[in-house]
């Protein structure tokens, strides 16, 4: 039951990254974009990268400060991907079946 828990968390801070904002119309943009559900995958990676390069570029071209390229050797920056895959995966097919159910009426 620990381990179920642990996997609820996980998805859990996943969703409360994407619930921002910026998050909110990347999986906005990949929902409307979505043809069908057996793409959700690609879509979901597609919106990770799209919210890691946002997260670099956005302080260079706000502030002008110097572009710092992700730590990808760092198990930090890992665990951050991962956790936005599950929240753009909860988020994107939530907004994939609004569309899905608003378009077929």
């Amino acid at each position: 039951m620990e381990f179920v828990q642990d996997v609820l968390d996980f998805f859990r801070t996943g969703f409360n990254q994407v619930n921002a904002v910026q998050g909110l119309i990347i999986a906005l943009i990949a929902a409307v974009l979505l043809p069908s559900l057996a793409r959700l995958p690609m879509f979901v990676v597609g919106a990770t990268l799209v919210h890691v390069i946002v997260d670099t570029l956005l302080p260079v071209l706000s502030g002008g400060a110097a572009i710092q390229l992700p730590q990808v050797l760092e198990l930090s920056f890992w665990r951050y991907a991962a956790t936005l895959l599950a929240g753009y995966l909860i988020v994107i097919l939530i907004l994939g079946l609004i569309k899905r159910l608003l378009l077929r009426r």
